[in-house]
């Protein structure tokens, strides 16, 4: 299915989140973030230059595996790199301070997995 052209990150952001309804797939997402943010922390402090492509597998592998095996949809990544990756971290800023449940309800009703 082709994604619609969006203009700006709002309008962006409710097909992004809309495509992470799944508990099980936000959870894959949060931790390739967290995992790679740290590995990125833990190569650049001990200057392990040659590793630093490994913190895109770490981030990206359980994201796509949340994608391709759990939503059964295409990374939105593919097509719009940097508004997905603001949305990741959108998303999990609100799941960690108690805010992604009335954000999907908002955006989904009743039909979101939250």
């Amino acid at each position: 299915m082709n994604q619609p052209e969006y203009h700006s990150f709002s309008e962006f952001w409710p097909f992004y989140l809309g495509e992470h309804k799944m508990r099980l797939s936000r959870a894959l997402h949060y931790m390739g973030t967290v995992l790679s943010h740290l590995l990125l922390v833990y190569l650049l402090i001990f200057q392990l230059w040659h590793w630093l492509p490994i913190v895109l597998l770490v981030g990206y592998g359980p994201a796509w595996i949340g994608h391709f095996f759990i939503e059964k949809n295409r990374p939105a990544t593919f097509k719009h790199p940097f508004w997905s990756l603001r949305g990741d971290y959108k998303m999990l800023y609100l799941a960690a301070t108690g805010q992604l449940s009335a954000e999907l309800s908002r955006l989904f009703g009743k039909k979101a997995r939250s």
